[in-house]
């Protein structure tokens, strides 16, 4: 074991893992047999935020930072090894775009604050998928692997952008309020294994609570966690 690992050090550990003497683990694993380990990651670096962020502790957040890079580079080793693309091919695309989204960095653009900068990008953004063919409607887009919070309010907002332009604060906050009034007929409802009534009257309240967090630019993904973990903390407190 070396004292010392560079870049370049960790794609070869990658390419022997993977290699006919590397682990048979490594070798039986594909794009789609990865997927669970690269969606727990990314939830174990979040995690490791919020840890960072109360207690300054960074180790943990080192750590999943380095795990997450791990499945972006076994992706890339098995996209070579497919003879589709590389991880060069990887980090030249991402470094070309962020070249190209901030004109205003690496050009001759000018921005008056982050919400320009924004603006800019989503233009940009769109742009780049026009020269994209793609048989993807543009809410098709929007992964449907996203927790659903977080899809719900990228599709209202790009639905929004595309086929209601001009729907306000005000109409999104009258239709929360007709969605509310609605719920006045849980109180008929008698609890069962399975409702699709119930099931309509929530999803609805869901919809409607995320167009105005769309809105108000918020994550109802985060408020929720976030909930959840008051509720848990109120209840080890009354323990």
């Amino acid at each position: 074991m070396k004292n010392s690992y560079t870049y370049e050090d960790f794609l070869e550990i990658i390419k022997t893992l993977r290699s006919e003497n590397g682990c048979p683990w490594d070798r039986e694993q594909t794009h789609m047999s990865l997927r669970p380990c690269m969606m727990e990651e990314a939830a174990e670096v979040l995690a490791a935020i919020r840890i960072y962020d109360q207690t300054g502790e960074y180790e943990n957040l080192r750590e999943e930072l380095g795990d997450v890079l791990l499945q972006v580079v076994m992706h890339a080793r098995i996209a070579e090894e497919e003879g589709i693309f590389t991880m060069e091919d990887v980090v030249q695309e991402v470094a070309e775009k962020m070249v190209r989204r901030h004109p205003h960095v690496f050009g001759d653009v000018s921005v008056d604050g982050s919400g320009q900068v924004l603006e800019n990008w989503e233009e940009i953004k769109k742009k780049e998928k026009a020269d994209k063919k793609t048989a993807e409607s543009p809410l098709r887009e929007i992964p449907r692997e996203l927790p659903s919070l977080t899809r719900a309010t990228k599709v209202l907002k790009k639905a929004d952008k595309l086929y209601a332009s001009g729907r306000d604060y005000p109409a999104c906050v009258k239709s929360l309020e007709e969605t509310v009034k609605s719920l006045a007929d849980l109180k008929d409802c008698k609890p069962a294994d399975y409702d699709q009534d119930v099931a309509d009257m929530v999803g609805d309240a869901l919809m409607a609570l995320a167009d105005v967090s769309r809105i108000f630019k918020l994550s109802p993904e985060q408020i929720l966690m976030d909930r959840i973990d008051k509720m848990i903390e109120d209840c080890d407190v009354s323990d």
